[in-house]
């Protein structure tokens, strides 16, 4: 496989790498990287196949969109061969209560600023950077809906958002008219798999794609973290590492090295494969501070996992999923047709 084995995002036309380069640490060189080796990382990126972006208004206080609009900047003509989404939400001035959330006033003006830092015309895809429970759903829908019919924007997403709040909102979309909703981006990897029990069934049966963030789960799947060594130089975010560094992990790393070791690739990956062979998973986003992580990344896509080492993960990490899913698989259902069950086979 390759970044140019392209695949249709959800029900949608849009054909984009099933590897999303997201640029999280895009413009800041004292945790991520710097605009020089966030210039070399887009040129690696795109010279590899990759044509799908992924940034928010809030990474880096704006400079990540800036940096990538510089980059198109200085390559006229690339903008509409690439897919890029940005995301609102977040607020950019915690001073004023209007300027986050997804209300009307706040998507306005958001959608306004990242076309600007971004030096385009418009997005191709826009996404909620997260559920705001102050803010109605009909309300965001509505303005996402006019967005697209003014042409700034071409599709929608959800990201980091409820189940029953993807349901209502790509319904209210499918019923009212509306600009449907595409996708939905969720934290998943080898060591968080709890959306398989709602967001991959509610997924699945609107048809929208999936796109996971963090598939090394904060670094902690890449195997600088071992038993002998937890707390290695350079690490960071620690309470997203924290939370996973205990005896479940230690042996999920083992048999990571040895299935990587199989095929002669490194720990992430092989962890990386895993996510990207998962039955719903359209794109996977990932991250590099420096052109060589990226490259390394990039090398999952020379991996293809076997069925009996993909079952061998999943049961390693088999979920705690919330009710009904455990009571409904007592009665032998699975959690979801075609997703990967409770037990790690998949349906």
């Amino acid at each position: 496989m390759s970044l140019t084995d392209f695949r249709t995002l959800g029900r949608t036309g849009l054909r984009v790498s099933p590897l999303a380069l997201g640029t999280m640490t895009f413009g800041d060189p004292s945790w991520g990287a710097d605009e020089a080796a966030s210039m070399e990382i887009l040129d690696r990126y795109l010279d590899a196949g990759g044509n799908f972006i992924d940034t928010a208004n809030r990474y880096m206080d704006g400079q990540s969109e800036r940096v990538i609009g510089t980059y198109l900047g200085k390559n006229p003509g690339l903008r509409d061969r690439l897919v890029i989404a940005t995301k609102f939400a977040l607020t950019m001035d915690p001073h004023d209560p209007n300027n986050g959330g997804t209300g009307r006033k706040a998507i306005r003006r958001h959608v306004e600023e990242s076309l600007t830092r971004l030096g385009t015309d418009y997005l191709d895809l826009y996404w909620q950077h997260n559920w705001d429970r102050h803010t109605p759903l009909e309300e965001t829908i509505s303005t996402l809906d006019d967005l697209v019919r003014e042409g700034k924007v071409r599709y929608v997403g959800l990201s980091d958002t409820p189940a029953w709040a993807v349901a209502r909102m790509a319904t209210l979309a499918e019923w009212r008219g509306w600009t449907p909703i595409a996708a939905v981006q969720l934290e998943y990897n080898l060591l968080e798999r709890t959306s398989e029990g709602e967001l991959f069934g509610a997924a699945q049966e609107l048809g929208l794609g999936v796109m996971p963030w963090s598939p090394l789960a904060n670094g902690v799947l890449t195997g600088k973290y071992t038993r002998d060594n937890p707390n290695p130089a350079g690490s960071g975010r620690g309470a997203f590492v924290a939370r996973h560094l205990n005896e479940r992990t230690w042996t999920l790393i083992d048999a990571l090295g040895r299935i990587a070791a199989a095929h002669d690739t490194t720990i992430a990956a092989a962890a990386l494969a895993w996510v990207r062979q998962q039955p719903l998973i359209t794109s996977t986003i990932i991250g590099a501070r420096t052109p060589d992580q990226l490259t390394a990344n990039l090398a999952s896509l020379e991996i293809t996992l076997t069925p009996s080492e993909l079952a061998e993960l999943a049961g390693l990490t088999t979920p705690d999923l919330n009710f009904p899913v455990p009571f409904l698989h007592t009665l032998g259902f699975p959690a979801q047709q075609g997703v990967t069950t409770i037990n790690g086979v998949s349906a």
